[in-house]
């Protein structure tokens, strides 16, 4: 599954980290270039003073020491140093030199060139050389050098402030990325919030509560789940109608077969024929009604009601055969399921109860932290462990001694499992036969 948000948050990071290392990279080369810029500024302010000296003390070089004053020129290895060389090929060094000369090219251009080499340490400097052509017309060798571990240490430390600095800034990116990630989506998760209470209280959704960007989506999705309501109830009515329509030939032909047997005519083929075209029948139907249940409705039923109700229908017939029903339910019980196909799988559930007890059935209703837990429990024979998922399968009878069409209970399953809900059967701890329990959850997945 394909996810808005994680394409932004994803999308957004790259594109922010991308601008922090570009950042990062133009601004750290922009200031190591002013760095270096000032590096031989100083470098060429130092050549100059050199010059400077030169041209005044030209015929005597070896005070030239004497003239410079910097105690890095008179301090060994200091990574300062200065060098003369003469017409005569004569080479005059700056003390920190000791014995040792600076690389000097040999061109005869009389520009400044400044370029990095290897000192005399082993270690990188930068040298800025030319040929300067005195008054006397003599030809001097001017050079100075200036070590590169103070630039080095200057740009490491650069870099690591940039980094620290873009890092936060990255963070901060992110950060941002997130937040208007969820700013920019919260009308989406707005839409399908709503869109859930809107299937719990069928509610229209407001265009006006949303960004113009999204309102054209809200329009069109009050249009489609209006029209699948629509079509939700035309389904449903018409299967209504295919059932009418057919209860009453099939009550005819039982009222015809039955007068038939009391005239002890043979009618048990044609009766048991029957009783097969009537579970048929209402396992089609059921599966109609499947198909246009659950998610597809906006039903909200009032299960203390229903419960009410059946205990007062059921509680009779049992009275009637010298049984008793008790019932204890929680008032203001309220669940999403289509009222008709509640009464369905409560009307199979005690139908059954009622035919395999011996004596007494217990109905009970209760609101637990997720959901509501319905027991319908009985006195009877109950069902062995290892028969209780045939039991659940449409036509399955394990005891024909009693008439059914064993579709009861796999209906019943069938229309929990649209509402994701759950029929499960299990040993009575309060009666010691057959407990079925059902459990509904309080707010199924739109």
């Amino acid at each position: 599954m394909q996810s808005l948000r994680k394409k932004a948050w994803i999308s957004g990071s790259l594109s922010a980290l991308a601008a922090v290392a570009i950042g990062t990279y133009l601004l750290y080369s922009f200031l190591g270039q002013k760095a270096l810029e000032r590096f031989d500024r100083t470098l060429t302010d130092r050549h100059t003073q050199i010059v400077v000296a030169l041209s005044n003390y030209s015929d005597e070089p070896d005070r030239l020491s004497a003239l410079v004053f910097d105690p890095a020129y008179d301090t060994p290895s200091s990574g300062r140093y200065w060098q003369l060389i003469g017409p005569g090929k004569d080479i005059y060094t700056s003390a920190s030199l000791l014995e040792a000369t600076l690389p000097v090219p040999d061109s005869t251009s009389p520009t400044l060139d400044i370029y990095d080499t290897e000192g005399p340490d082993a270690e990188q400097y930068r040298i800025a050389h030319q040929l300067i052509t005195l008054e006397d017309g003599t030809v001097w060798s001017v050079a100075v050098a200036e070590g590169l571990a103070e630039l080095i240490a200057d740009q490491t430390a650069t870099r690591r402030s940039l980094l620290l600095a873009f890092g936060l800034v990255a963070a901060v990116g992110l950060f941002g990325t997130i937040l208007q990630t969820a700013v920019i989506l919260r009308p989406f998760d707005k839409l399908r919030q709503d869109v859930a209470q809107r299937w719990e209280r069928d509610e229209v959704l407001n265009s006006a509560d949303y960004p113009e960007e999204v309102a054209p989506l809200v329009n069109d999705i009050n249009t489609l789940l209006q029209r699948n309501r629509d079509m939700v109830k035309v389904s449903r009515g018409r299967a209504a109608d295919l059932a009418h329509a057919l209860k009453t030939p099939s009550a005819i032909l039982r009222n015809e077969l039955t007068m038939l047997a009391e005239e002890n005519q043979v009618v048990d083929k044609a009766l048991t024929a029957l009783d097969r075209l009537d579970a048929q029948l209402a396992r089609s139907l059921a599966r109609i009604r499947l198909s246009n249940s659950g998610e597809t409705t906006f039903a909200r039923t009032d299960l203390s009601g229903v419960v009410t109700r059946f205990s007062r229908l059921f509680g009779k017939m049992a009275e009637r055969d010298g049984k008793q029903l008790k019932t204890e339910c929680e008032p203001n019980l309220i669940i999403r399921i289509d009222a008709q196909d509640f009464e369905e799988v409560l009307g199979n559930v005690l139908d059954n109860a009622l035919k395999w007890c011996r004596s007494s059935i217990s109905l009970s209703a209760r609101r637990l932290p997720n959901g509501i837990e319905l027991l319908v429990e009985d006195d009877g024979p109950g069902i062995r462990t290892k028969d209780r998922a045939e039991a659940l399968q449409a036509g399955k009878r394990l005891d024909t001694s009693k008439p059914g069409s064993g579709l009861g209970l796999a209906i019943s399953t069938d229309l929990l499992k649209v509402y994701e809900s759950s029929l499960d059967l299990g040993d009575s701890t309060l009666l010691g036969g057959l407990t079925v329990r059902i459990i509904i959850p309080l707010h199924p997945k739109p």
